[in-house]
């Protein structure tokens, strides 16, 4: 019994002492998703001018599958040392329902919210010859067309997936749900009209409706946002007052000393606020955020609990 309160004692002090000198050596930072993608972006933006205000290199590490849960878990069982840390999505919250009791990980005990980076309201699209012009034209098309309308996503319980979700059921619409491995093959299939309808971030879709290629039909967001100030929200545009994002949330290990976890909140929010990375988040069309850690696991529980509701109402399964 002494020995172990000696190594709990020894370990409590190792700890402080590390939450001192930290950092003291790079850091590795892990994004579950492949390169270029507004997580990947977003994440080097941000870490690399944290990087410089900490006085170490932070390494990000791209370590995509099973929709995000590789990489996820790869943190989740890493030492809490502050030395890996984690950038996930939306479909992180949504993976916490459709994959329910199959994670390799406790998402409640092994992984610790530290700062929501920025927020990226969604933009529903249409092929460039759908016969609505807005959104309310849409609702009465579909309405009158019932399972004839194909939307596409980029995956089963993406945030592009389960907004259409929320739409459906907020509205009362029938739409037939296409996943695809990706949104560059969605947005393929949305300019040769095998699909209908594609939401994602704008990032992805404004060069294509600004090109001519698709059409933008709102947004769905409280206000216009920079990046795409010329698309309407969806009430705006006719149809109901919803909102919607994917985001990016920066997480640690579970048991990461609050010290470091606060640290790490604090410079990502200095980082944030920068000037240029503001700029740089408003030409994409991401909502700079900068929070602390409990206001992001307020977030977080929030986001989970919407999804779990939209996720049980349309009955959405995993991908197998």
């Amino acid at each position: 019994m002494y020995r172990s309160f000696l190594f709990a004692f020894l370990l409590v002090i190792s700890t402080a002492g590390n939450a001192q000198t930290y950092p003291n050596k790079a850091i590795r930072w892990i994004v579950p998703y492949p390169g270029g993608g507004i997580t990947d972006v977003v994440t080097r933006v941000v870490t690399q001018k944290m990087a410089g205000a900490l006085g170490q290199p932070i390494v990000v590490d791209n370590r995509p599958g099973a929709g995000g849960n590789v990489g996820t878990a790869a943190v989740a069982h890493a030492q809490p040392d502050g030395y890996t840390m984690l950038t996930v999505i939306a479909g992180y919250a949504a993976n916490i329902t459709l994959y329910q009791g199959k994670l390799p990980f406790n998402p409640a005990k092994d992984l610790v919210p530290v700062s929501l980076a920025g927020i990226a309201p969604l933009i529903l699209t249409t092929n460039i010859n759908f016969p609505a012009k807005d959104v309310k034209e849409l609702i009465a098309y579909a309405k009158a067309n019932p399972g004839k309308m194909n939307f596409g996503s980029s995956g089963i319980g993406a945030a592009a997936h389960l907004t259409t979700e929320l739409l459906k059921q907020t509205v009362g619409i029938d739409m037939v749900h296409v996943p695809f491995k990706g949104t560059a093959p969605a947005l393929t299939a949305l300019m040769a009209n095998d699909i209908q309808m594609l939401v994602d971030v704008p990032s992805t879709l404004m060069p294509h409706v600004r090109g001519g290629k698709i059409k933008a039909l709102a947004m769905f967001s409280k206000e216009r946002i920079q990046g795409a100030a010329e698309v309407p929200t969806m009430a705006e545009a006719g149809g109901p007052a919803l909102e919607s994002s994917t985001w990016v949330l920066f997480m640690a290990p579970g048991g990461t000393p609050k010290a470091i976890v606060e640290r790490m909140a604090a410079e990502t929010a200095k980082a944030i606020n920068e000037s240029d990375i503001k700029d740089r988040f408003n030409q994409i069309g991401i909502i700079p955020v900068g929070n602390n850690p409990a206001q992001a696991q307020k977030f977080l529980d929030d986001e989970v609990a919407k999804w779990a509701n939209v996720i049980t109402k349309a009955g959405v399964k995993a991908e197998q």
